[in-house]
């Protein structure tokens, strides 16, 4: 298993869908993914904690004229993104390693149109909902990188995370909010096309229910 998570880390080196330290655009991406990496000015969604980037891939391939980051730490699961990516000739799709904690590291105010964030780790223990991706600090960063209508959306099978999320909400000043405990007998599940994690899929034929939101800050 080690010998095989270095030798994708090897090929991450050179795949030019993946950013990470030691290359060039890593240092110079702020402001600059569409004309340093796209090359065309369609608008950028991000997929946080992407894990293995079904979210990142599978829109990607319904929305050829956006661009879509994943973003994650671990390289082996940006592997499986990039992989995929490669397989299907997603040139929008592409993979940024990085904590969350770094975005504006990476991106200039208003320069991301859309947020994905697709079964986060719910965080479970009070003590660490700093942590949790919809903390109001994180939501405080998000807002900057969004134009003022753009769209969040969570996707979460954890009730936990699900309600502390909507009772955040009630103390951020929000629109357009929508929302279902049971995105599999919703409306709502036509805006994912289709599109699971791989975890999402095991979960789900075991009869969990999956949450889903959506929102704009107002």
């Amino acid at each position: 298993m080690a010998r095989r998570k270095l030798a994708r880390f090897e090929e991450n080196k050179l795949r030019e869908n993946i950013i990470e330290e030691g290359k060039p655009l890593y240092d110079n991406s702020k402001g600059n993914w569409n004309t340093s990496h796209f090359h065309n000015s369609n608008p950028i969604t991000l997929e946080l904690a992407c894990g293995r980037g079904e979210y990142t891939t599978g829109l990607a391939a319904v929305y050829p004229d956006r661009n879509f980051i994943g973003i994650d730490v671990k390289g082996d699961r940006l592997w499986r993104g990039s992989s995929a990516a490669l397989a299907q000739g997603l040139g929008n799709a592409a993979f940024l390693r990085t904590p969350i904690d770094w975005l504006e590291k990476f991106f200039a105010p208003q320069e991301v149109s859309e947020i994905w964030i697709v079964h986060p780790d719910p965080r479970p223990r009070k003590s660490d909902d700093k942590r949790r991706l919809t903390h109001p600090r994180y939501l405080e960063m998000y807002k900057r990188l969004l134009p003022p209508d753009g769209l969040i959306h969570l996707k979460t099978d954890s009730p936990l995370l699900f309600e502390y999320t909507m009772e955040i909400l009630q103390q951020v000043p929000v629109k357009d909010l929508q929302y279902t405990t049971d995105l599999y007998h919703s409306d709502l599940l036509a805006l994912h096309h289709g599109i699971k994690t791989h975890y999402e899929g095991i979960f789900t034929e075991k009869g969990f229910t999956v949450n889903y939101l959506q929102f704009r800050f107002a």
